[in-house]
């Protein structure tokens, strides 16, 4: 299982020292040396290399080789530390209200005057989920998709997408969570809506036409389920 990006970086501000120095480092608002790193938290320069780059590991610093102030002087030019563009977010289970906002957004900018905003947003959410299955297909290059083995790279897909499948039968996956939870809940409708259209355009994208996904909502769990186009979906509700 791929480490999440997400845990490494909060797992790496785990320690005393290298929050001061972060903080520090993002307060800065330039490149930072170690020697003012350490200087900031009161360790040696060595010891805040060490911490140095375990932040830089973790994706939550940049490092690169720059003479201090633009003015170069005799002898090695200092490693300088500033902030990576990160933004670290940690739910259990993973939330992706980031992608519900971008479907929005995109909606009201693509609205006309008078256009229902609603079938706006769906019409975003499918393309979002086109791209995506089509991004997949062309990364995993599967041929021709049956029920099954559609369902088995699509299972893959979502569990990276925070939706936590779960095989229920050979031809038929539930999402067992809701990426825009608690959103879904103050706007069922709406949210499960455009959740539908996302998963359905991406078995568009991924070219898997023997699934379909259907809104089939339970308590706690997500509310699309994805089957066989033969199957019968369990309490399909539209």
């Amino acid at each position: 299982m791929t480490p999440d990006p997400a845990i490494s970086a909060v797992a790496a501000l785990d320690d005393a020292l290298r929050q001061g120095m972060y903080a520090h480092i993002r307060r800065a608002r330039r490149p930072v040396t170690r020697d003012e790193a350490a200087a900031a938290v009161g360790i040696s320069r060595k010891l805040a290399a060490f911490h140095l780059d375990k932040l830089v590991d973790a994706g939550l610093l940049r490092a690169r080789y720059e003479a201090v102030g633009g003015i170069r002087k005799v002898g090695r030019t200092p490693k300088v530390y500033e902030p990576a563009d990160i933004d670290i977010r940690v739910t259990i289970p993973e939330r992706r209200h980031e992608v519900l906002a971008g479907i929005l957004v995109d909606a009201v900018l693509a609205a006309g005057e008078g256009d229902d905003a609603r079938a706006a947003a769906v019409q975003v959410a499918g393309r979002r989920g086109a791209e995506l299955g089509a991004a997949e297909r062309a990364r995993a290059r599967p041929g021709r998709l049956g029920a099954e083995r559609a369902l088995t790279l699509v299972e893959s897909l979502l569990a990276r997408h925070g939706f936590e499948p779960g095989r229920e039968s050979p031809t038929c996956l539930r999402l067992r969570n809701c990426p825009f939870h608690p959103l879904a809940a103050q706007a069922p409708d709406l949210v499960c809506g455009i959740n539908h259209a996302f998963l359905s355009g991406m078995l568009t994208g991924l070219a898997a036409t023997r699934v379909r996904a259907v809104l089939a909502p339970r308590p706690g769990e997500c509310c699309v389920e994805l089957s066989s186009a033969a199957a019968k979906p369990s309490d399909i509700q539209t």
